[in-house]
């Protein structure tokens, strides 16, 4: 009878959900579920050199403080172009995440247009499956260059055994930009999918900019505290904003979990607050796996004037 009344409550515990902390990853998509699954690798990998900005059409995200009238004079096309590109977007009531399409208007480019910008190179393609019959797909993409890169997206495609097309939508970073040197996955969810699936990644944007839009920040203190069993970690630290910076309305983390063999398991995104310049903000959250164990975090921070 004992050892009975221990199992059951052994099996109670195992059963249990893994607490997490409700945030927002990305504009287009919910936090990627906490429940661990088997973790499935596609076999198939396409990777396509980044379109020229100037004369290739492209996805933009509506980022905050956007106007039709700014975006058309920064990517050197008509508001009327942009409007027929875009038919069902209303240029006074844009919301923040939005994709609006910037079509191809390379005759009014200047002949000093932005030559083709060295490729993003695709690393990782992994899926996860989730309980509820679902997939979580990352695309690790890894910045090689000096510059930064802005308005990155890709279409994941999914192709069943017989080579059909099972699903396909636009994966975004977790954050605006991907700094040079620097790693960060493209993420999105397909409901109601099954593993046996092939993944196909294309590179759809990458814009290189100066990084000019972005502030001066560090990360300080940071402690990582990975759980027993590897399926969370605890994640605390510091953000320190330069005292020669600007006033930083929007700072950003992306943590990146990784297993012992480099694939991505988890992605968390938070979201802090307004800063002063010199001021430092404390920051703690949890990130967990949708596969195998987590062996280390990964954070790139972002703040925005």
């Amino acid at each position: 009878m004992r050892k009975l009344s221990f199992l059951l409550i052994f099996l109670l515990a195992a059963c249990a959900p893994v607490p997490t902390q409700p945030a927002s990853v990305g504009a287009t998509q919910p936090s990627p579920s906490p429940i661990p699954s088997p973790t499935f690798t596609p076999n198939v990998l396409v990777i396509v050199e980044t379109p020229v900005p100037t004369s290739t059409p492209f996805v933009y995200v509506i980022q905050s403080g956007d106007t039709f009238s700014e975006l058309a004079e920064k990517f050197r096309i008509s508001q009327d172009a942009l409007r027929a590109a875009n038919p069902d977007i209303q240029p006074n009531s844009m919301s923040v995440g939005t994709t609006l399409l910037i079509p191809d208007d390379s005759s009014a480019a200047p002949s000093g247009a932005t030559p083709t910008p060295a490729p993003v190179p695709v690393t990782q393609t992994v899926c996860h499956p989730t309980a509820d019959g679902g997939l979580w797909c990352f695309a690790l993409l890894q910045n090689n260059t000096t510059d930064f890169f802005e308005n990155i997206s890709a279409q994941v495609t999914l192709f069943d055994t017989s080579g059909e097309t099972v699903a396909s939508q636009t994966a975004f970073l977790p954050l605006d930009n991907l700094p040079p040197n620097t790693s960060l996955p493209v993420f999105v969810f397909f409901p109601d999918t099954p593993a046996d699936v092939t993944m196909q990644v294309q590179i759809l944007s990458a814009v290189p900019s100066g990084g000019s839009r972005y502030l001066s920040t560090t990360l300080n203190n940071v402690i990582t505290q990975i759980s027993w069993n590897g399926l969370t970690a605890k994640v605390s630290g510091e953000i320190y904003l330069s005292a020669e910076s600007k006033a930083a309305t929007q700072t950003r983390i992306a943590a990146v979990a990784y297993d012992k063999g480099g694939q991505v398991v988890g992605l968390k995104q938070w979201d802090g607050g307004s800063m002063q310049p010199g001021e430092k903000a404390v920051f703690s959250f949890q990130v967990s796996s949708l596969g195998a164990a987590i062996d280390r975090v990964e954070y790139v921070i972002q703040a925005k004037p």
